[in-house]
């Protein structure tokens, strides 16, 4: 049955809001593994991809126009999540490694060139929710310009929560427990912050969206109706804040939703959709932060494409 609103909707039949880049990368056989995370570095024009397999290069690094520049391995088990961090003298690139060997259970800081930095969690061991720092297949990581960080965690592991640290690595607050409730998730899969105060997280097995206050981690609201067919997989923002860009593996789309700028959170409102080919199963997005740009790690193609706003 049509709600009224869906018949009413203005945004029935609008036009397109992005499109593919196909010059994007320039040689797309640089992609040997199962590529499931991207980040970008939108000052210094640089694109971050992680992905997994055997003897293949587990970070590659491009350019934003596509060229390939290099890649690094070392340390690097199996990448989930992938975030790049600038402050005004420094960039850093974190990963979440969900490896079960020698490096895995980590959140990880490496320099722009593949140098470790900084190692979260104990190497190799899965974590139990009781201590803070020890995680369990942590899926991704947001890091603000302050250095505090949001992580959450995990992928199916045995912890289902969102955690904030300092730039130190303290505690500031932690949020979450295994459950379909209010503030506990089921694969808590992505995080992002927007500039008004607020935590977003893809709340993956639970079809939904839930929304905290960055200062306190209190509950805000969740969204749950976009979400019937498959749930959510990534959460990033429009460069200019107005939309949030989702990724649904299951059913190959980008949903972008209007993003409400304060106030309340209500539900959400899909724009539009991006309909990706078949298989090709979108894990974590990014958005490159000047020129709007969204790319896209595709497990199932084993590829990232760009897509670009119109």
């Amino acid at each position: 049955v049509l709600k009224a609103f869906d018949y009413f909707s203005p945004w029935k039949g609008q036009q397109p809001m992005y499109k593919l880049d196909i010059g994007w990368p320039k040689i797309p056989e640089y992609f040997t593994g199962q590529t499931f995370c991207v980040a970008v570095d939108s000052i210094h024009g640089l694109v971050y991809v992680g992905q997994r397999g055997d003897n293949v290069p587990k970070v590659l690094v491009f350019s934003e126009e596509g060229y390939f520049l290099y890649s690094w391995n070392d340390t690097v088990e199996m990448p989930h999540g992938i975030f790049v961090l600038n402050t005004e003298t420094d960039s850093s690139v974190w990963i979440t490694d969900v490896g079960t060997g020698k490096y895995g259970h980590t959140v990880k800081q490496y320099s722009p060139s593949g140098k470790l930095l900084q190692v979260l969690g104990t190497p190799g061991n899965a974590g139990s929710s009781l201590i803070p720092l020890q995680f369990d297949q942590p899926a991704e990581i947001f890091v603000e310009e302050s250095g505090d960080m949001y992580v959450v965690d995990g992928d199916g592991g045995m912890n289902n929560r969102l955690l904030k640290l300092s730039n130190d690595y303290k505690e500031i607050w932690l949020t979450g427990t295994n459950g379909t409730g209010i503030g506990q998730f089921k694969i808590p899969h992505s995080v992002t912050v927007d500039p008004f105060g607020r935590v977003w997280v893809a709340d993956r097995d639970n079809k939904r969206i839930q929304v905290f206050d960055r200062v306190t981690g209190e509950w805000l609201g969740s969204w749950s109706s976009c979400f019937s067919e498959d749930g959510p997989y990534s959460v990033r923002f429009s460069a200019d804040y107005k939309y949030l860009i989702v990724a649904q593996l299951n059913i190959n789309r980008l949903a972008i939703l209007a993003a409400p700028l304060v106030g309340s959170i209500g539900d959400c409102v899909m724009v539009s959709t991006v309909q990706l080919a078949e298989e090709t199963k979108p894990h974590l997005v990014d958005v490159d932060m000047k020129s709007g740009a969204v790319y896209i790690a595709e497990i199932g193609a084993q590829q990232v494409q760009k897509y670009i706003p119109l």
